[in-house]
C-alpha cells in the first residue's frame, strides 16, 4: 500500500491543498481521499488519472509533481521525469541526447533506444563490438511484446512493430507468461526463429539515422529526405570525435550499413547514469503510450515486463474466511469450492487491470482459472459475480472486527465509488456500483483486444 498515497500526501502538504478540495474536484466523498492520504488504500492508475486531472485544475504544478512522484515510486527506473534532469557531462552533449524523441509519431525510436540500453548493459558496457541492425530489431520486438501482445497497448494504427508482432507465430512458454524471463532470453530466442527480415529492413531504412539526426541538425537542415541518411552516415564518421554522436555506422555507404558502433564516451555516460537515463526514456515512452491509450487503466505498469506478481496471500485469506462460514459454488463451473484448493480469479483480466484488488477477485478452482486465462467472462456470469461479492462482504462483516473489515473493503469503496462501507452490504447498491464500474471497463477491454464472452 501507499505508492500513490505517499505521492499524494507529499504534494497536498507541499502545495497546501486540502483533502476536501481535492475530494470536491474528484466528485467523491472526503473519506476516500483520507484513506489514500493516510495510505490505508491505494487508488488504481485509472483513478490516478482522475486525480491528476483534478489537481491540474487546482494547481498544474501540483499535478505534474504528483505524477512524477507516483511514477518514481512505481517503476524504480523513473527517477527522473524531465530532460532537464539528465545529468550533465563534460565529455558528451546531453542536451542533444534529450532531443532524440522530438517530433516522434511512432514507437520505433523509443524501442530502438531502449533496445540499445538493454544490449549494452547485457554486454557489460563494452562498446568495442558493433551492434547489428538485426540484433537491435530482435530486441525491439522483445521489448514491444509485453506492452502490445500481453497488455494489448496500442502503439498507433500504422505502427509496423505492432503489426509484425501480430503476424509472428511465436511459441510463448510459461516462464514468459509468468514473468520468469527477466532478460527476455526466451522471448528473444522465440523471435529469432521467425522470419523477420522484412521488419529489419523497414526499421533499418530510417530509424538508426533519424534517431541521431539531432546531433547534426544544422548540417542536415533543409536537405531533401532522400539525402538525409547518407549525410548522417558521413557526419557521424567524420565528426565522431568532435560532435560525438551516440554512435556511427559500420560502413560509409548507406547500402552496405548493417549495424552501429557506439561512442565510448556515451557508453561510459550511460553506464554511470543508467537508471536516470532509462528513467528519462521511460517517462518519454509513457507519455507516448498514454496519448495513444487515453482510457486504458494502469498504463504505467504495462510498459515493461513486470518483475514479479504480487502475492495474493491476504486476498486468499479473506476468501477462506467466507468459505469457512458458507458453502460457495464457482460461478463458472457451479461446482462447490474446497477452501484448500481454491485459486483467485481476476474477473476482469489482470493483464487489463494490472492490479490485485479484492473488488475484482473471486474464488474458483485452479482448472477453471487456468481455462479462463485472460479472457473476459460472458455477461451471463455478471449477476452471480456481484452476488458472490455481496455474500463475501456480508459474511466477512459478521466474522471480522470492524477495523479488519474496513481494511479489506477499502478498494471496494475507492474503486466502486460508494460513499460508506456499509452501503456495500446492500445488494442493489452494490450491483449498481459494479454496473457503472465494470461494464464500461468490459467494453474498453473488448475494444483493446481482449477476448469477450468467455464461457466455461
Amino acid at each position: 500500500m501507499g505508492k500513490a498515497g505517499q505521492a499524494l500526501r507529499q504534494v497536498l502538504e507541499f502545495y497546501n491543498i486540502s483533502q476536501s478540495l481535492l475530494a470536491t474536484g474528484l466528485g467523491v466523498e472526503r473519506p476516500i481521499v483520507f484513506r489514500w492520504f493516510h495510505e490505508r488504500t491505494d487508488p488504481t492508475a485509472q483513478t490516478v488519472t482522475e486525480i491528476v486531472q483534478a489537481l491540474y485544475k487546482i494547481n498544474p504544478s501540483a499535478a505534474k509533481d504528483f505524477l512524477q512522484a507516483y511514477l518514481g515510486n512505481l517503476t524504480q527506473t523513473l527517477h527522473k521525469a524531465s530532460t532537464q534532469e539528465l545529468p550533465k557531462s563534460d565529455r558528451v552533449n546531453v542536451s542533444l541526447l534529450s532531443q532524440i524523441f522530438d517530433n516522434t509519431t511512432n514507437s520505433y525510436k523509443y524501442l530502438y533506444f531502449f533496445s540499445l540500453l538493454d544490449i549494452i548493459r547485457r554486454r557489460q558496457f563494452d562498446a568495442l563490438s558493433p551492434i547489428s541492425f538485426q540484433e537491435i530489431v530482435v530486441e525491439m520486438l522483445a521489448n514491444a511484446w509485453y506492452p502490445h501482445n500481453y497488455f494489448k497497448l496500442s502503439f498507433g494504427t500504422q505502427d509496423q512493430i505492432a503489426n509484425k508482432l501480430e503476424s509472428l507465430a511465436l511459441e510463448i512458454t510459461e516462464p514468459i507468461l509468468k514473468f520468469r524471463d527477466p532478460d527476455k532470453k526466451l522471448l528473444r530466442k522465440a523471435i529469432q526463429t521467425q522470419d523477420i527480415n522484412d521488419i529489419v529492413t523497414f526499421i533499418s531504412r530510417y530509424v538508426p539515422f533519424r534517431l541521431i539526426r539531432p546531433f547534426f541538425n544544422q548540417e542536415t537542415k533543409g536537405l531533401v529526405d532522400a539525402k538525409v541518411n547518407q549525410s548522417v552516415i558521413n557526419l557521424a564518421k567524420h565528426q565522431f570525435e568532435v560532435t560525438k554522436p551516440l554512435y556511427c555506422f559500420d560502413d560509409e555507404d548507406l547500402k552496405n550499413c548493417q549495424g552501429i558502433i557506439l561512442h565510448q564516451d556515451w557508453v561510459e555516460y550511460i553506464a554511470e547514469n543508467y537508471l536516470v537515463v532509462r528513467g528519462w526514456a521511460s517517462w518519454e515512452w509513457l507519455n507516448y503510450t498514454q496519448q495513444r491509450n487515453p482510457t486504458v487503466p494502469n498504463v504505467v505498469n504495462k510498459l515493461f515486463m513486470p518483475q514479479q506478481r504480487d502475492s495474493l496471500a491476504q486476498q486468499t485469506k479473506y476468501w477462506k474466511i467466507i468459505l469457512d462460514n458458507q458453502d460457495v459454488e464457482c460461478i463458472y463451473s457451479e461446482v462447490k469450492l474446497d477452501k484448500e484448493k481454491i485459486s483467485l480469479d481476476h474477473y476482469l483480466p489482470w493483464s487489463f487491470v494490472a492490479h490485485d484488488q479484492l473488488w475484482n477477485l473471486i474464488p474458483t478452482s485452479p482448472s477453471v482459472n487456468s481455462a479462463k486465462s485472460n479472457n473476459i467472462p460472458s455477461k451471463r456470469y455478471f449477476d452471480n459475480f456481484v452476488e458472490l461479492q455481496h455474500l463475501g462482504l456480508n459474511i466477512s462483516y459478521q466474522h471480522l472486527s470492524k477495523n479488519q473489515w474496513l481494511k479489506y473493503t477499502d478498494s471496494y469503496i475507492a474503486e466502486l465509488k460508494v460513499n460508506q462501507a456499509e452501503e456495500l452490504l446492500k445488494l442493489e447498491i452494490l450491483r449498481k456500483a459494479y454496473e457503472s464500474t465494470i461494464i464500461p471497463l468490459i467494453s474498453l477491454a473488448t475494444i483493446q483486444g481482449f477476448t469477450p464472452n468467455w464461457i466455461y
